[in-house]
């Protein structure tokens, strides 16, 4: 993992949420997984039985991950290996998203969203 110190004087956050991570520190390991069902209509009506995610092939396909099989040359120098930062203000974080500061050796975030549209009928 490559070794950097993360220096950081304050942080604002407004709103962190749905499957989000605030991380301070190092970390291995960072997996992320939101889904949500949006529906809008223009009538306001709920029906109890409309939020079953299997009624919708979109959350059980597998997602498309192409190999990467290209070549990478890439050369690095960090002749200073500390980050340092005055102030990071943050207005929000969502649906399955990372703030980090640190160093990561994996991260995989995932986040599906059926979005349904339900307009009433021209009269």
């Amino acid at each position: 993992m490559l070794q950097r110190t993360a220096s950081v004087n304050n942080v604002e956050m407004d709103s962190l949420a749905i499957a989000s991570v605030f991380q301070i520190g190092d970390s291995n390991l960072i997996q992320g997984f939101s889904r949500a069902i949006a529906v809008q209509r223009e009538v306001e009506l709920f029906f109890d039985n409309e939020g079953n995610f299997a009624n919708y092939p979109i959350f059980s396909e597998p997602l498309p991950l192409i190999p990467i099989s290209e070549t990478i040359n890439m050369s690095r120098q960090n002749i200073n290996p500390f980050i340092k930062v005055g102030n990071i203000d943050i207005i929000g974080v969502s649906s399955s998203s990372i703030v980090h500061l640190g160093n990561t050796n994996h991260v995989t975030l995932e986040t599906r969203v059926k979005h349904i549209r339900q307009l009433s009928p021209k009269k």
